[in-house]
């Protein structure tokens, strides 16, 4: 293996490509990595701020790259594109997959089971290279202060990103070979063209993305490239710098000190990966350029130190291990931040953890001879240690999917959800029932309707086209029912659904998360400004016969119920169109997540049937419209989703809500025939 292939391997896996070290190794990138890992840490587990560790992986990562490839090309040497590509990954996988199926049993023996079919979904996803997308489809906050509750596979977003230059990175390597061979060009020269323009490109979008949408741009790989082309563009400019040794003092200490700093100096929680990511890939640009120094007072002698060196041997499984091992630790002792002596064992656990995995998984995985010799047996090699996480991801999967149906299967008689409040209510549920839905399964039983909005429907604002849905009655004469406003009116679909089928009214939603319904600016987000503006615009262009909109606005474990801004002035505005409007009430909202909380303590437990006193105005706040015009229809619904002392999170067998304040499709679901006979009975609809 070539000095530059055996920095790369160093620089993925951690471990050097070679017990003796050949003259060329650099050890101070070792210790580099060390600082680095050991900021990610320290920072994920203390501070709950970015500290730019991340960022000088990526940097590092791409610059031992850019010395591998265009070493080769410089040599006369063949690329082997495929044959690179499965000896990378062949010695990348197997630590990932140890942390994999421990975090997965970890999840079983320690998390709530409303947590276990998303984290299974991100353990696949982080197997892929593909958890930055998941997380940034999902819109993740990086930033969320309780990490108790982030995915415990939440930090392979980086790896999935360097994941996948480590395919982009090669293919321009090959593409800009081919065009320095077939018209004579430099290949250092034009990949300093590609990668520059890389840089401009993808630093400009980054800057741009992230203004706009940070959350997303934080994983997005587009808004990441520069950092890797950077570390490229570093690595092809070495060459040319002749820097006199005290110049390269200087720069290596300030290179440290910067990277050191860039977490306490710089606010950062909603402005990576813009421009100030260049902070502390640029500092260790400087680290990198200053190299060594042979000076007694260089940074580099301190990184070349042997408890560095030895553990940045390590920081691929170290940065593995320590994330999950955080989370499920804070899961346990439900704590929102780790103290001194929680976050120091867990960092003590982690470098115990990353040693095992690098003494007894990658070194005997790496110095396996037999995968190297072709290209079939790397791949197979690749396809065993997947294998070794398929099994039991696939095994739980299908064990909770088979339980699951025995539960739906005896669903009629033993979860009767909201008919269990009825008077005249009569149990014949099986004493040992299980609760529906599966808990595993709530964080999917959100309510929708089937299709998108077509025909006479389909609004003309392309802001509206892609939220607006409908049910399956397509008649153009019938009545058209719409439902407006956020998720608390999206939860009443199912109870609304099959009175519309049945009657064939055409039910349809336009609906925004966090955007309360209203015809004036309220609200501090302008997108649900500009969303209200074009469904009041809709709804002039197209009157529906009917609107519905929940009018109340709880709050989380208070009575401090009231109306939602600007509901008088959207009345007027419906109303004089003639249209009829139908106001619910608010359903209860905890400052607790009543699904965990059930889960984790038992439906009986007192912290799970809070007083239904402390959750509602003593006075029905829509009281005030019920008069305001005979096309204003009042209905409160909430004696069917609490008792009469109590507001329980499981009824008749059922979770009422998915988390801490929606209801789960199932448990409004199950209140459709009541609301059937109410809206019909109030509104004279047939």
């Amino acid at each position: 293996m070539t000095q530059q292939a055996g920095l790369q391997e160093a620089a993925l896996t951690g471990i050097p490509a070679r017990p003796n070290r050949k003259p060329g190794y650099r050890p101070e990138i070792q210790g580099l990595r060390s600082l680095a890992v050991l900021m990610v840490m320290t920072y994920h587990i203390w501070f709950g701020r970015v500290s730019g560790g991340v960022d000088v992986f990526l940097l590092v990562s791409a610059f031992l790259m850019t010395l591998q490839f265009v070493g080769r090309f410089e040599d006369g040497r063949p690329t082997a594109l495929v044959k690179h590509w499965l000896h990378l990954f062949r010695r990348l996988i197997p630590a990932a997959v140890v942390v994999v199926v421990a975090t997965l049993a970890a999840t079983i023996l320690f998390l709530p089971r409303t947590r276990w079919l998303d984290i299974v979904g991100q353990a696949w996803a982080s197997l892929v290279y593909s958890e930055n997308w998941l997380l940034q489809a999902q819109a993740t906050d990086y930033y969320a202060s309780d990490h108790s509750s982030a995915s415990p596979f939440q930090h392979f977003w980086s790896l999935s990103i360097q994941g996948q230059v480590f395919i982009l990175w090669p293919l321009i390597f090959v593409g800009a070979g081919f065009l320095a061979k077939r018209f004579r060009l430099k290949f250092r020269a034009l990949l300093a063209y590609v990668f520059g323009l890389v840089f401009a490109v993808s630093l400009t979008y980054s800057i741009v993305f992230t203004a706009s949408n940070q959350t997303e741009a934080y994983f997005d790989t587009g808004a990441r490239l520069w950092e890797f082309a950077l570390g490229s563009l570093v690595a092809l400019g070495l060459p040319i710098l002749r820097i006199p040794v005290p110049w390269r003092v200087r720069l290596g200490w300030l290179g440290i000190a910067a990277m050191l700093s860039c977490g306490f100096l710089l606010d950062v929680q909603a402005s990576f990966p813009g421009s100030i990511a260049l902070w502390p890939t640029l500092a260790a640009a400087c680290v990198i350029v200053a190299g060594q120094t042979g000076s007694r007072f260089g940074v580099d002698r301190i990184l070349s130190s042997r408890p560095l060196v030895r553990l940045g041997d390590t920081s691929y499984a170290m940065y593995l291990w320590h994330w999950p091992l955080l989370v499920v630790a804070l899961a346990v002792q439900q704590r929102g931040h780790a103290g001194p002596v929680t976050g120091s064992a867990i960092i003590v656990a982690a470098i115990a953890l990353a040693y095992l995995t690098t003494r007894f998984v990658e070194r005997p995985w790496r110095q396996w001879k037999w995968p190297e010799v072709k290209r079939r047996r790397a791949s197979l090699a690749i396809v065993a240690a997947l294998t070794v996480a398929a099994v039991p991801l696939v095994g739980l999967q299908l064990a909770l999917y088979f339980e699951n149906q025995g539960i739906l299967a005896k669903a009629a008689r033993n979860n009767p959800g909201a008919r269990a409040l009825l008077p005249d209510f009569t149990e014949q549920a099986d004493a040992d029932a299980a609760l529906l839905p599966a808990p595993e399964n709530l964080g999917k039983d959100w309510a929708s309707l089937p299709q998108p909005c077509s025909g006479t429907l389909e609004p003309q604002d392309a802001t509206l086209r892609g939220v607006c849905n409908e049910n399956t009655q397509n008649g153009d004469s019938a009545k058209r029912v719409l439902v407006l406003g956020d998720s608390h009116a999206e939860q009443w679909l199912p109870a609304l659904e099959p009175v519309s089928d049945e009657k064939g009214w055409r039910l349809y939603a336009m609906l925004m998360g966090g955007c309360k319904p209203g015809t004036t600016a309220q609200n501090a987000n302008a997108d649900c400004d500009k969303f209200n503006a074009a469904v009041t615009a809709e709804v002039k262009r197209n009157p529906p016969n009917a609107i519905v909109v929940v009018g109340t606005a709880a709050s989380p474990s208070s009575s401090g119920e009231t109306l939602i801004p600007g509901l008088q002035s959207s009345l007027d505005t419906w109303t004089g169109l003639g249209i009829q409007v139908v106001l619910l009430r608010d359903n209860p909202r905890f400052g607790f997540d009543m699904a965990d909380c059930v889960v984790t303590k038992g439906k009986d437990d007192k912290a799970c049937l809070p007083a239904k006193s402390g959750l509602f105005a003593a006075d029905n706040p829509l009281d005030t419209l019920a008069d305001r015009a005979p096309n204003v229809i009042t209905l409160d619904m909430t004696d069917l989703i609490c008792r009469e002392n109590d507001c329980p999170g499981v009824v008749g067998n059922t979770f009422v809500y998915l988390d801490n304040n929606h209801l789960s499709r199932t448990y409004s679901a199950s209140m459709a025939p009541m609301v059937k006979d109410r809206l019909l009975s109030a509104t004279g609809w047939e």
